[in-house]
C-alpha cells in the first residue's frame, strides 16, 4: 500500500514538473513586439539611442532602414494633406521664447502629474504607475483625488516598496535659455504648432490674402516626459507632422466633404467614453455631421482623410478608431478632440493622430499678447453702412501734460479700442497708461457713420497631427508576419525601405558582373535597389524578406542566355521571368500608388 502511495506522488510530481516546464516556457516566450524591437535593433530600423552609455530613456535613433521608412511615410502624408489641397509648408524654430508659451497657455496647462516616494525619492508619473496597479484615472482628475488614490495603501513603489507618496504637477516642456542672460528664457516646442500660429500673419499676407489657408509644418518636438517607456511609441524628442487650417467661422464649409462623406469610420463619441464604452460606432462622415458627432466639416474630412491614409500604410481598417477626449481631458485650446488610435501587439489601442478643433484660440491668445492684429477679412457682398465710436484725441494737452511721454502715450491710446476708452473715463474719470492719469478732456467721443466694404475676423482652425515614430512603428507592427522560421515584413511595395533586391544565383564571375549592371540600371530609374552576393539564394531571400524587399531579382545561367531574369514576390513567394529590358519599368508600376 505504501509502495503505491510513494509511486503516486512520484507521479504526481514529474506532472507537476511538466507543467512547471511548459508554463515557465510559455512565460518566456516572446510577444510580436518584442520580437520587432529586435529585428528593428539588429537590422537597423532603430534602437535606444547612446547605448555606450547605457541608453537614455525617451530617445531613439533611426538607422537607414528607418530613416528610408520615416522619409516614404512623410512623402505620401505631403501627397495625402500637402499637395492635393495646395496648402502651404513652413518651417519655423524649434525654441520660442517665454512668452510665446505663456501666450499659448502651455506654462499654465501643459503638465502632468507626478507622483514621488517619500522614502526613495523616485519619481514617476501618476496614471501610468496607477495602471500597473489596474487603477484607471482620468486625465482631467485633481492633485487632491490622484493623491486619495495612491495613498490608499495598496499602490507600492516599483524600487522600494514605499506606499507613501506626494503628489504635485511636472511642466513637460524642455527649458532653456536664449542667449548669455539666465533671465531670457525659453522652451523647446512641444509641438509644431505655436510656429504657424506666430508666423500666421506673415504667411497669411504671402499668400494673399486666401482663406480658408492651410499651412502645414513637419519637424522635431520634445516633451520631458516624467518616465517614457514603451520604446518609440512614447519620446522625449519626437518627429511630427501637422496642418492648421485657418476658416471663417461664418462660413465654415469643407469644399472636399463630398470626397469622403460616404466614407465609414469608427468611432466612440464623447458621450460613450463617459459611460466606459470601448466598442466604437461604425457611422458615416455625413451622418456623424448630421448628428453632431463631429462638429465641424474640416474636422471630420480629416478624419476620414487620415484613416484612408492609415489604410495606405497597411494599417487595416478594423484596426483603427477615433476616440473622443471628453471635456476634462482635452487640451485647454480645443473645442473638440478625437484621438486616431490603432491597435497594436502588446501595447492596445495607442493614439497616432490626433485632430483637434481649436477654434479661434491660439489667434485670438497671441494677438491679445503681442498687440499685433491676427484678424483677417473678406470682402461683402454689398457694402453696409455701421455706426462707430471715435476718439478724437487732443494732442496739444497731452504734449502740454506729458512732453516727455507724449510719443508712448499717442501710441498706446490708438491701439486702445474706443468703446473701453469710453467705459474706462465713464467709471473712473480718467484713463490710466501705466502709472499716469490722462484726464477726459483729453479725448472727445463722437458717433459716426462709416461704409463697410469688408467683414473682418479672427479665424478658427482645425488641426491633424501626426506622430511620425509611432507611424513608423505601427507600419512595422502590423507588416510583421512570420511563415515557419522565416520573418516577413509586409511593407506596402510603396513604403519600402528597400525596394528591390539583387541576386546571382551563384559567385560565378559573369553572373556577378550580369547582377551587378542590373542593379545599377535600377538605382538610376530611382528604384532604391541592394546587391547581395553573400551565402545561400534562400539565405539572401529569407534577408531580404525580413527588412521588408518587395521584390527580388535572381540572374541565373538562363540570364546569359535570353536576358531575363526572375522576380520573386516577397508576399506570395511566385517568381516570374521579366526580360531585363523591360524590368525597371515593371517594378515600377508595382512600386508606384494610387493618387489619393
Amino acid at each position: 500500500m505504501r509502495n503505491k502511495s510513494v509511486k503516486g506522488i512520484v507521479i504526481l510530481l514529474i506532472l507537476f514538473d511538466k507543467i512547471s516546464v511548459r508554463f515557465t516556457l510559455e512565460s518566456r516566450k516572446e510577444s510580436k513586439a518584442d520580437k520587432l524591437f529586435e529585428l528593428a535593433r539588429r537590422r537597423g530600423f532603430f534602437w535606444q539611442a547612446l547605448e555606450i552609455y547605457g541608453g537614455v530613456s525617451g530617445f531613439v535613433s533611426f538607422g537607414e532602414l528607418g530613416v528610408k521608412l520615416k522619409d516614404k511615410i512623410i512623402r505620401l502624408w505631403r501627397d495625402y494633406f500637402i499637395y492635393k489641397h495646395g496648402f502651404t509648408e513652413v518651417d519655423t524654430p524649434l525654441i520660442s521664447p517665454y512668452i510665446v508659451f505663456e501666450a499659448s497657455g502651455h506654462v499654465n496647462n501643459f503638465k502632468d502629474p507626478i507622483i514621488e516616494c517619500l522614502k526613495c525619492h523616485k519619481k514617476f508619473r501618476a496614471d501610468h504607475l496607477l495602471m500597473e496597479f489596474n487603477r484607471k484615472i482620468s486625465e482631467g482628475i485633481s492633485i487632491e483625488n490622484i493623491e486619495k488614490e495612491v495613498n490608499k495603501g495598496d499602490v507600492s513603489c516599483p524600487e522600494c516598496g514605499n506606499k507613501k507618496w506626494n503628489v504635485g504637477y511636472f511642466l513637460t516642456m524642455f527649458r532653456t535659455t536664449i542667449g548669455p542672460y539666465s533671465e531670457n528664457e525659453g522652451f523647446m516646442r512641444p509641438e509644431t504648432a505655436q510656429g504657424m500660429f506666430t508666423e500666421f500673419k506673415r504667411i497669411y499676407e504671402v499668400s494673399r490674402g486666401k482663406i480658408p489657408l492651410g499651412i502645414a509644418q513637419i519637424g522635431k518636438a520634445f516633451r520631458n516626459e516624467i518616465s517614457p517607456r514603451q520604446g518609440v511609441i512614447r519620446l522625449r524628442e519626437f518627429s511630427m507632422m501637422e496642418i492648421e487650417l485657418f476658416f471663417d467661422p461664418l462660413n465654415p464649409r469643407c469644399p472636399f466633404l463630398s470626397q469622403v462623406e460616404d466614407e465609414e469610420l469608427r468611432i466612440i463619441p464623447e458621450d460613450l467614453v463617459e459611460k466606459g464604452v470601448e466598442s466604437p460606432l461604425k457611422i458615416t462622415v455625413k451622418e456623424a455631421l448630421i448628428k453632431g458627432i463631429i462638429k465641424q466639416e474640416w474636422l471630420a474630412y480629416f478624419m476620414a482623410l487620415s484613416k484612408k491614409f492609415l489604410t495606405k500604410l497597411g494599417l487595416s481598417e478594423d484596426k483603427q478608431r477615433f476616440h473622443a477626449k471628453i471635456p476634462s481631458e482635452r487640451a485647454h485650446y480645443s473645442a473638440q478632440t478625437y484621438d486616431h488610435e490603432v491597435l497594436l501587439d502588446k501595447f492596445g489601442w495607442v493614439e497616432v493622430a490626433g485632430h483637434a478643433y481649436r477654434t479661434d484660440y491660439d489667434l485670438s491668445s497671441h494677438m491679445k499678447r503681442s498687440s499685433i492684429d491676427m484678424s483677417v477679412s473678406v470682402p461683402l457682398e454689398k457694402p453696409i453702412k455701421v455706426k462707430h465710436l471715435k476718439m478724437n484725441i487732443n494732442m496739444k494737452k497731452i504734449k502740454e501734460t506729458f512732453p516727455d511721454k507724449f510719443n508712448d502715450l499717442i501710441k498706446v491710446l490708438n491701439k486702445k479700442n474706443p468703446e473701453d476708452v469710453k467705459k474706462e473715463i465713464d467709471a473712473s474719470g480718467v484713463i490710466m497708461i501705466e502709472d499716469l492719469k490722462l484726464p477726459k478732456e483729453v479725448i472727445e467721443f463722437v458717433d459716426v457713420d462709416e461704409e463697410i466694404k469688408v467683414r473682418r475676423f479672427i479665424p478658427h482652425v482645425v488641426e491633424p497631427s501626426f506622430g511620425i515614430e509611432r507611424l513608423v512603428y505601427a507600419t512595422l507592427d502590423h507588416a510583421y508576419f512570420e511563415k515557419g522560421d522565416r520573418t516577413i515584413l509586409k511593407i506596402p511595395p510603396y513604403l519600402a525601405p528597400i525596394q528591390a533586391a539583387v541576386f546571382p544565383l551563384v559567385s560565378r564571375e559573369k553572373l556577378q558582373e550580369k547582377s551587378i549592371t542590373v542593379w545599377e540600371d535600377l538605382k538610376k530609374k530611382g528604384i532604391d535597389a541592394i546587391y547581395d552576393d553573400s551565402g545561400s539564394i534562400g539565405r539572401r531571400y529569407a534577408r531580404a524578406d525580413e527588412i521588408g524587399v518587395p521584390f527580388a531579382i535572381t540572374i541565373d545561367y538562363q540570364t546569359l542566355e535570353d536576358d531575363t531574369v526572375t522576380v520573386r514576390n516577397r508576399d506570395t513567394w511566385e517568381q516570374k521571368r521579366i526580360i531585363i529590358k523591360d524590368l525597371p519599368d515593371y517594378l515600377l508600376s508595382l512600386l508606384c500608388f494610387s493618387d489619393p
